[in-house]
């Protein structure tokens, strides 16, 4: 069997991250996240816009993909975040992952000095230690993407992210990953629209997925995909989901783009 683009992912950043737990502790991660004072509670905002029945959009900032190369050259992460900020983006998604999306854990900690907004870490967590990794770092979520780990895991990463006071979005594709993510009461479900192996996007997995997690506790994101506004609403309109992770097509139209306009 020919190995994906998300095998190939975890099998790299399983590697980065056993390499970095030998020079860094646990301990000293606990050190640095008790001395930040820059969390923001990232579900609770997304819960007040839901309460009061507005969309909310998760913007996110990224230079590069797999499937989409390098989306912006001259990549300033702290400038981007503040044209979602001013564009009343509900909460932020940066993307960490540093060989295949050409991010840095860094760019968390510089955002929060400028801008004000809940920060997704949007990564490949595979191992508890990239928890504290990434609340080191200022961040207020992290992503379990169940494509990517056993459910011993995803468990694991979970109940660690609970202690350290953080939200969860736990990421599906298929309507067996939204079965196994309905156990995660707290955590919000993200239907990613872009198939992680093949990197194939469609709109219609959040509708085949909706049934399976429309009772869930917690709010549902429908990711991945969205190019405009019409599209946005009509997700809105058939499955009531209030939330959208949106990247590509924010970022390759940064200073007009009529997606905010829904807020």
């Amino acid at each position: 069997m020919t190995e994906n683009i998300l095998d190939r992912i975890i099998k790299n950043k399983k590697k980065k991250i056993d390499l970095l737990k030998k020079s860094i502790s646990i301990e000293s991660l606990k050190e640095k996240i008790d001395n930040n004072k820059s969390f923001l509670n990232f579900k609770e905002k997304i819960e007040i816009n839901k309460n009061e029945n507005k969309i909310s959009i998760i913007a996110e900032i990224k230079k590069a993909s797999p499937s989409a190369g390098v989306i912006i050259e001259n990549y300033n992460p702290v400038n981007i975040a503040d044209i979602y900020n001013k564009n009343k983006a509900t909460c932020l998604s940066v993307l960490t992952e540093e060989d295949f999306f050409l991010g840095n854990l860094l760019h968390i900690s510089k955002i929060k000095q400028k801008v004000n907004l809940p920060i997704l870490c949007k990564d490949f967590f595979v191992d508890k230690f990239q928890v504290y990794l990434a609340r080191s770092y200022g961040a207020d979520a992290i992503l379990i993407i169940l494509a990517g780990v056993s459910d011993e895991v995803a468990i694991s990463l979970y109940e660690e992210a609970k202690k350290l006071n953080m939200s969860v979005i736990v990421e599906v594709h298929t309507v067996e990953e939204a079965n196994r993510a309905l156990k995660f009461n707290d955590a919000l479900i993200g239907i990613n629209n872009r198939n992680l192996k093949t990197l194939k996007t469609e709109i219609n997995t959040t509708y085949d997925i909706y049934s399976v997690v429309e009772k869930h506790s917690s709010p549902l994101i429908s990711e991945s995909g969205i190019k405009n506004k019409a599209e946005l609403l009509e997700i809105k309109n058939k499955t009531n989901i209030k939330v959208f992770l949106i990247g590509e097509s924010l970022l390759k139209n940064l200073d007009k783009n009529s997606i905010f306009s829904v807020l």
